[in-house]
């Protein structure tokens, strides 16, 4: 695993299409018969379009199904945030219950996102387990939440904002940002 350590600049940021092949290749086996793939938009469901890619001869062996959330009625904050966008609806085609899911998110930070997603998924059922893999653990977890598989650890300060964007080709980058004030997302 990858570990850089604070005051980055964007030139100094690894290579997110690098990063999603590490990834790839910590999820192949963890992929088994009973497994479901869900992204948690925008940047989870990016990766995970794009590992169902990569690893396509295991999905397919072990019939992996896979869908996407949208959090975001189940943050703790949703009234500071409010609805963005690009909200979409999220979509489980699959029955949750018993399955072992593997969520999928771009950065880990504080660990909200990743306690709304699995309340989220409660809803749809009991899962028989939810492992958690992120492209990149930026530092800052708040709850007892971390992420399983990762492809990068960066220490970054709490006013810097670090973003996954995917670009017209489909290819992935990752752009750092610097936040006027130090709320968290």
């Amino acid at each position: 695993m990858t570990v850089i350590n604070k005051n980055l600049t964007n030139s100094e940021l690894p290579n997110a299409e690098a990063l999603l092949t590490i990834l790839a290749q910590k999820l192949q086996p963890l992929l088994q018969k009973n497994t479901a793939l869900v992204g948690i938009h925008s940047g989870g469901v990016w990766l995970m379009q794009r590992l169902l890619v990569l690893l396509k001869d295991s999905i397919a062996t072990h019939g992996i199904e896979h869908g996407t959330l949208d959090v975001s009625f189940y943050r703790d904050d949703y009234a500071q945030r409010g609805l963005k966008a690009e909200n979409r609806p999220s979509q489980i085609p699959f029955e949750v219950e018993s399955k072992h899911i593997i969520l999928i998110d771009d950065m880990f930070y504080t660990g909200r996102t990743t306690r709304a997603a699995m309340n989220e998924l409660f809803d749809y059922g009991r899962p028989a387990s939810i492992t958690l893999a992120t492209l990149v653990n930026r530092g800052g977890r708040e709850l007892p939440i971390a992420p399983q598989v990762v492809a990068a650890e960066l220490q970054l300060e709490a006013s810097q904002h670090l973003q996954l964007t995917q670009l017209a080709d489909g290819s992935l980058a990752l752009e750092l940002t610097q936040q006027n004030n130090s709320a968290r997302p």
